[in-house]
């Protein structure tokens, strides 16, 4: 409210509110006094004539009452009268109103007030029964207030138009000062310079005009010091920014020394760990070749520790690279098609032993909203989902362990995808689940000793999952189990609803399944693909049970045999432990063996199988995204046969499928396309079967006619050769004929990096097989392209150390370099061939890569290895490497002379892939060393490594001659 408006209430409304208080006071008085004298004259007038009004009634004297009623008639208020006695009207004179109609005889004189009616009742003594009543008006009354009321509210109007001109000429005195004084602070608050107050004001606005005109002073003269400070500050920073200039210049350096220091940590972390992998590789293989061999139990079990210590190991190690490749941003993730099932599937696969062995319960529920197909990196989310499954099992000691994947949110082709693992292990606090995402960091100190583990897991998951634009969290309760969940933003372009992969229609089946969601779930497909479910085994078609492991031991197989054949159904029995290494357990026909966790198409095969009546081995499909994984296959039990054969694979839309059944006793022909001798005729030697013919081509150009002569089914090519390399080969022969366009070809080289393999498999390659070739990898490859595998292997224990090493070894940096061997052995040698090789004596050796003194130069166990246990081609094929190892150093020799970098690969590459093959472990590693420094350094990155290629191919060739293996020969 303002000042104005308060001085106007305060001199305007304040007096008139008085006024109007003492004006209404006084006309109530008034009124009151008018009212008092009014009943007195009546009072008055009634005691006067009541007696004589009496007297004549007594004396029936109508005249004198007639004469008295008239008196008092005569006064003005006095409407009508009326005279009662005995309840009989002996007079009346005018008309009574309604309120006089109904008087009763008072006791004494009564006046009773109604609005404009009063109403007076007297008794007449004289006279027993007698009583007048007066219809009384006293509207007069009325007139009489209302006239004063105007009056006063005359008075009211004219005073307050006084009081107002007085106060408005006192409101403009009073604030047109103050109005100014605004004014002129408006002004200094724009920036401007006003003009000093008028003083000629009462004291008190005199004295703030002073003020105000001091406050204008100090303006005026801080401005003049802010305009001074302003010129010293702009020629203080003027002469400063030279000083900034350089200062950012040194920032930008530091910055780019921060970056390379960053990228150089990186890279030393990859390259420790690869130098790390390269040792360990040797301990697994040779761990590998001494499980071979005869041990006692205690040997066993020594063993079995090493092969633990190096399982560790090399979990560690590929967390420290996934960890330094995501610090320093270069872990780049892919964008393809990913059946989310049959990853899962997988995933929990692969987990099972581990769960098994604790005799935990593996599910995994995907909803039926979540898409069939969606797009994302099917080798991050794999290894995002193992990882916390492999934490679910290390910290649970008895319950489950539950995969749950749903949609979160939906629109259109875009959703919110949100996996779950939950299990019933030791739980966690609320003060370990704020430090559980830390890298190194775990739960409590003590895990780590306990339970294993860096820490770096999930630390690496949440980067990954952020990466990928999702969150991830974790609800728990200590000693009662964890879940932790995440969630990603996806897309997919497949139909949101999943087809059934069976058509029941009404199928019996009989669910015996004790673990409560595993039976839910069981339950919940069958219906999907229109079962129906009965309550007992007698009136099924098919049934399900789960029983013990301890059920298919010796002493307890015949009640159950006994139990099976009383049923007139096929039974698939499902364990949770690993299947059953028995040639036969002599169950009923038809009848099979299931592992847990169930995957939808193992069991869906399966399903479908036992009821159509045949001995059907379902196996796991063949993952969709590199490196394929072997199926997990059901047992199926022969009384007849000594051991289950493996079951047809499952294919995607971008694999040739295998013959059918029918045809499978044809021979499959085969392309092996290589540039080096030794590497093609291993190879032939290794495929080569009573079911398999093999073709020998040396070049891309002998390989493209060959193809135009004939379709093979399929082809082996090396990568890098003289003339059209491996790329260039497949590409024309894709372009031969539709038929070819779907022949698999299959990559072989002996150096290949993660990008290198995504490269090749979009150059038009259906796989990558890495040198030196392992025969598991290879028969697992011809099983399912070809539908046959290797007739004599020798496949080395399952060990999925191995497998994540040649994952993970071709993810590394190209600057990445396996660890070397050193020179002390042969020393005489290679001084007597450093020159050879363009390395001068006095060049100072590389001894950083001094490694590798226990690497013998022949390894004739590792060679029969690599050859598929057989010994007379490993001879043959070391004999064939070193009568070749003069050709190899002259052009080495001359790639030197002339500084050709890409002739020195080719020869380097060809010598790489030739060793792989043979045993020769500390040629091979030095090998595969310098074609990695070729790569990233460039010819004088290998010229200190070349006198010690130098010794290693002295002593190949020295055993070349003293043993007097002829090397292998055979047609091209």
């Amino acid at each position: 409210m303002s000042l104005r408006t308060r001085l106007m209430l305060a001199l305007v409304g304040l007096p008139l509110l008085l006024l109007g208080l003492a004006i209404s006071l006084a006309l109530y008085q008034d009124h009151g006094l008018r009212e008092a004298a009014m009943e007195e004259n009546l009072s008055t007038a009634t005691r006067l004539v009541a007696p004589e009004m009496g007297e004549a009634l007594s004396l029936d004297d109508i005249a004198g009452v007639q004469a008295a009623a008239n008196r008092l008639m005569d006064i003005p208020s006095v409407r009508a009268l009326r005279l009662v006695q005995q309840d009989q009207v002996v007079l009346e004179l005018g008309r009574l109103r309604a309120e006089a109609l109904n008087v009763e005889a008072p006791g004494q004189g009564l006046l009773t007030q109604h609005y404009r009616q009063w109403v007076l009742t007297t008794p007449i003594n004289a006279v027993d029964g007698a009583y007048l009543i007066l219809d009384i008006d006293a509207s007069l009354l009325l007139l009489a207030t209302y006239s004063d009321i105007a009056r006063g509210a005359m008075i009211l109007l004219v005073c307050g138009l006084l009081l107002f001109l007085v106060a408005f000429t006192l409101g403009r005195r009073l604030t047109q000062p103050l109005d100014d004084i605004a004014h002129l602070l408006d002004q200094l608050a724009t920036g401007r310079q006003p003009h000093h107050l008028p003083l000629d004001h009462p004291l008190e606005l005199a004295e703030l005009g002073r003020r105000v005109n001091a406050l204008i002073d100090h303006q005026a003269r801080a401005r003049e010091d802010l305009q001074q400070q302003i010129e010293h500050a702009t020629s203080e920073l003027q002469e400063s920014m030279e000083t900034i200039e350089v200062q950012n210049i040194e920032l930008d350096m530091a910055h780019r020394q921060a970056v390379e220091a960053n990228r150089v940590k990186s890279e030393f972390l990859a390259n420790m760990s690869h130098e790390i992998r390269t040792p360990l590789n040797g301990i697994i293989g040779f761990c590998r070749l001494l499980g071979r061999s005869s041990l006692d139990p205690r040997q066993r079990e020594w063993l079995d520790q090493v092969q633990r210590a190096c399982d560790n190991l090399m979990s560690l190690v590929n967390d420290v690279l996934d960890f330094s490749k995501l610090e320093a941003g270069r872990l780049v993730l892919e964008q393809v098609p990913v059946d989310l099932q049959s990853l899962v599937d997988e995933v929990l696969g692969l987990q099972a032993p581990l769960a098994q062995q604790k005799g935990l319960q593996l599910l995994s529920l995907i909803y039926d909203d979540v898409p069939a197909e969606i797009t994302g990196d099917p080798l991050r989310l794999r290894q995002i989902i193992t990882n916390l499954v492999n934490n679910a099992i290390k910290f649970t000691d008895r319950g489950e362990i539950i995969v749950r994947v749903m949609v979160e949110q939906s629109r259109h082709e875009r959703f919110t995808l949100r996996i779950s693992v939950s299990d019933t292990g030791i739980g966690l606090s609320d003060s370990q689940q704020r430090r559980l995402f830390q890298a190194f960091r775990q739960a409590t100190a003590g895990h780590s000793r306990q339970y294993g583990g860096t820490g770096l897991g999930l630390a690496i998951s949440r980067q990954l999952i952020e990466q990928m634009g999702g969150t991830i969290g974790v609800d728990s309760t200590l000693d009662h189990g964890s879940t932790f969940h995440f969630t990603l933003p996806l897309t997919s372009t497949a139909s949101q609803v999943r087809a059934p992969e069976l058509a029941l229609d009404q199928a019996s089946i009989f669910v015996e399944e004790p673990h409560g969601p595993t039976r839910r779930a069981l339950l919940h497909m069958l219906e999907q693909w229109d079962a129906r479910v009965v309550a007992s085994p007698q009136q099924a078609a098919l049934a399900l049970e789960a029983i013990a492991i301890e059920e298919l031991e010796e002493g307890r197989i015949g009640e159950l045999r006994a139990r099976l054949r009383q049923r007139n159904c096929p039974t698939l029995l499902l364990i949770n432990a690993g299947l059953p290494d028995v040639p036969g357990l002599g169950l009923p026909d038809g009848s099979s063996v299931l592992s847990k966790p169930l995957a939808r198409q193992t069991l869906a095969e399966a399903v479908e199988g036992a009821l159509a009546g045949t001995r059907h081995r379902p196996s796991l499909p063949a993952p969709t995204s590199p490196p394929a994984l072997p199926s997990r296959q059901p047992y199926v039990p022969d009384e007849t046969s000594t051991a289950a054969p493996a079951a047809p694979p499952q294919w995607n839309n971008s694999q040739t499928p295998p013959p059918s059944p029918d045809t499978q006793t044809s021979i499959a022909s085969l392309l092996i396309v290589d540039d080096s001798e030794t590497n093609r005729l291993l190879l032939r030697e290794l495929v080569e079967g009573p079911e398999r013919r093999v073709t020998l081509a040396t070049s891309g150009e002998e390989a493209l006619a060959l193809a135009q002569q004939q379709l093979y089914d399929m082809v082996l090519m090396d990568i890098r050769m003289g003339g059209m390399d491996g790329v260039e080969t497949t590409q024309a022969i894709r372009q031969l004929s539709p038929a070819w366009a779907k022949r698999p070809i299959i990559a072989v080289t002996a150096h290949v990096l993660e990008h290198q393999r995504r490269a090749l498999l979009q150059s038009g390659m259906d796989d990558v097989l890495i040198k030196p070739l392992d025969t598991e990898c290879l028969d697992r490859l011809l099983r399912e392209r070809l539908g046959s595998g290797l007739t004599e292997t020798t496949p080395a224990p399952n060990s999925p150390v191995t497998d994540k090493y040649r994952q993970d070894a071709s993810e590394a940096d190209d600057s990445v370099e396996p660890a070397v061997p050193d020179q002390a052995h042969g020393k005489d040698q290679g001084k007597e061939h450093g020159k050879n090789l363009g390395m001068d004596q006095g060049q100072p050796r590389d001894n950083s890569d001094d490694q590798g003194n226990d690497l013998p130069d022949i390894d004739i166990a590792l060679g029969t290895r690599l050859a598929g246990g057989r010994e007379a081609l490993a001879r043959q094929l070391l004999a064939s490497l070193g009568a070749s190892l003069d050709e190899t150093r002259r052009e080495i020799e001359a790639a030197l002379a002339a500084e050709d970098e890409e002739a020195l690969l080719d020869s380097i590459h060809a010598l790489n892939g030739a060793c792989r093959y043979c045993g020769v472990p500390r040629m091979a590693l030095l090998v595969e060393t310098l074609e990695t420094r070729l790569r990233s350094r460039g010819i004088d990155g290998v010229r200190p490594l070349l006198p010690t290629l130098e010794q290693a191919m002295t002593q190949v060739e020295r055993w070349q001659q003293d043993s007097g293996e002829t090397p292998l020969k055979g047609p091209v």
